[in-house]
């Protein structure tokens, strides 16, 4: 950190000058608003000339009732715009905290990969693992056991042996020689 820290005689004679900036900036811009204020009302706002007769008096009149409709269409034209326009920005501040809230999850789509390429995508190209499935795998023969095909046997055999008196006969002789 070779950044040298500033005096505070020296923070306080740069602030003093910007704020003595900022003011005469201030007093500029009021006295250009006020400028504008007469200069819009000179335009818009002719000075007021009251006629004599009754007949020019009711078409005066007359005449500041039509201003002040339009006028009023106007403001409420603006109005409704505004209003309309507020409505949409909170709808939009809603939807950005419902996204900030809530995260859709994209569907998956399914890709076919080999094991090799899956683990070359996972790893890198640097290391090269050559991944074959089956040469792990152990070599089993199935051998078939007759012995317990036989006392299995067919077993409707078993089922009409024992249906029937006669076989419940024979299935607690059997129990009871045991």
């Amino acid at each position: 950190m070779s950044e040298k820290k500033m005096s505070t005689s020296r923070k306080h004679n740069l602030k003093s000058l910007m704020l003595s900036i900022a003011k005469g900036l201030l007093e500029v811009e009021e006295r250009e608003q006020e400028e504008e204020r007469v200069r819009y009302m000179a335009e818009n706002c002719p000075p007021l000339s009251l006629p004599h007769s009754t007949q020019e008096l009711q078409e005066y009149c007359k005449k500041l009732h039509h201003q002040i409709d339009t006028i009023d269409e106007e403001r409420y034209d603006l109005e409704t715009k505004m209003n309309k326009c507020a409505k949409e920005i909170e709808d939009m501040k809603f939807k950005v905290i419902d996204l900030k809230g809530k995260f859709k999850k994209p569907a998956l789509r399914r890709v076919r990969m080999s094991a090799d390429a899956m683990l070359k995508a996972l790893l890198g190209s640097k290391h090269k693992v050559n991944m074959d499935l089956r040469a792990n795998l152990k070599q089993v023969k199935k051998e078939v056991k007759e012995e317990e095909m036989r006392d299995v046997g067919d077993w409707r055999k078993n089922v009409e042996d024992k249906a029937g008196m006669d076989g419940r006969k024979k299935m607690f002789e059997t129990e009871a020689a045991q």
